[in-house]
């Protein structure tokens, strides 16, 4: 049995709309356990009547219940951050300051991270990986030299590129060579031995000024980037679920996507914004369900997923990331009560009595505040009675 054939059963028996997966699922059902017609009419009819007792009734309060349903759980939520066993310098932000950050929408997050997948050609080759890991993740001069030494007396700081790591890390020595000489003009490269020669006097008066210039420039020299991709620091390479996977701490999706090898399906990043930017609006209402949905997940606690829908959806609905707070969803409504009820309440009362502005109460916390019955649920209902002669 295919799709078309069920989703004809599905109209026959009067069922009405089914999107898209459930048909699947269902189809997925019947071949699984090779049903006859009548049997998939019947469950068809089931699945219409456990789908019915699923959908939300008219008037239903969609916006309190959903945050009363992601806000009760955040309550029981640890302050913690998680790392990778063995690396404890690559730390991801987890559970409540995770969660405040993803509905504050903060533009710097805290503890930004990749996962970069490959596509199945590269994505078992362990060689390819690793110089990939390499290019990516940032490396300075000081990761490969060795011997390396200030000359106080003669103004000179020398070091040795270690080209047993330059092997190991699979760099290209000539590129390496090209920036250090296109950033230190006063560099000798001489068999890979780097000589950076000073011009500080000899005055006893300038003595300590060339001293201080002296240490300054074996700082700059040590902190070099020679490779990296920008906004990206270290890398771990993991073997997951037999492929090999990049993370990373730090972010730069644009540049990453347009790499060689890159799966631009599968990698992603934590920076919600990031993802606004490079792939759109819907990419980070799917970003911001995702990243609420496992962050509650983590601390073992069930949300269903169309409250968070629903904050996502709420979110971006203008066609960018805006919080939810008083910079954002809350202080924008158009009711006075309801902006003056969440923070700032003199200000709110201040700017709307300055302005001349009218509240309509036509939302639930308006009404709650004048004590009037609210336009949802059974008082979303007008009722007009006449008298029948």
């Amino acid at each position: 049995m295919d799709l078309d054939e069920i989703q004809n059963i599905v109209n026959e028996v009067g069922a009405g709309y089914f999107p898209i997966k459930l048909v699947q699922e269902i189809n997925d059902a019947c071949n699984r356990n090779d049903l006859s017609d009548d049997e998939v009419e019947t469950l068809v009819l089931k699945v219409k009547e456990a789908y019915e007792r699923e959908e939300v009734e008219p008037g239903e309060s969609v916006g309190t219940i959903a945050a009363q349903s992601v806000g009760e759980p955040g309550t029981q939520m640890t302050m913690r951050t998680f790392h990778y066993a063995g690396v404890v310098e690559l730390n991801v932000t987890l559970g409540l300051p995770r969660l405040i950050e993803v509905v504050d929408a903060r533009k710097k997050i805290s503890t930004p991270t990749m996962e970069i997948y490959f596509t199945p050609e590269y994505s078992n080759d362990e060689e390819f990986i690793t110089k990939m890991g390499n290019t990516i993740g940032k490396i300075t001069l000081n990761d490969i030299i060795k011997n390396f030494n200030v000359n106080y007396m003669d103004n000179v700081i020398t070091a040795e590129i270690d080209q047993d790591i330059i092997d190991e890390r699979r760099l290209d020595i000539n590129e390496i060579l090209s920036v250090i000489d296109k950033t230190f003009k006063q560099v000798k490269i001489d068999n890979n031995v780097l000589s950076f020669e000073t011009t500080f006097s000899k005055d006893e008066e300038k003595i300590s000024h060339g001293i201080r210039e002296l240490r300054l420039l074996a700082d700059k020299i040590r902190d070099l980037q020679i490779s990296g991709v920008k906004g990206i620091g270290k890398v771990v390479i993991r073997n997951e679920h037999d492929e090999w996977v990049i993370h990373t701490e730090g972010s730069n999706i644009g540049a990453i996507l347009k790499l060689e090898g890159v799966d631009i399906v599968r990698t992603t990043t934590n920076d919600i914004y990031e993802i606004e930017k490079v792939l759109g609006i819907e990419a980070a209402r799917n970003a911001i369900i995702h990243e609420l949905y496992t962050t509650m997940e983590e601390q073992g606690l069930s949300v269903d997923i169309r409250h968070i829908m629903l904050v996502a959806d709420m979110m971006t609905v203008d066609g960018f990331v805006k919080s939810i707070g008083r910079h954002g969803i809350s202080g924008e409504k158009s009711s006075v009560l309801a902006r003056a009820a969440f923070e700032e309440t003199g200000k709110h009362l201040l700017n709307a009595s300055i302005r001349g502005e009218t509240d309509k109460l036509s939302g639930i916390i308006e009404n709650v505040i004048v004590g009037q019955p609210i336009p949802h649920g059974t008082g979303s209902v007008g009722i007009n009675m006449k008298e029948i002669d």
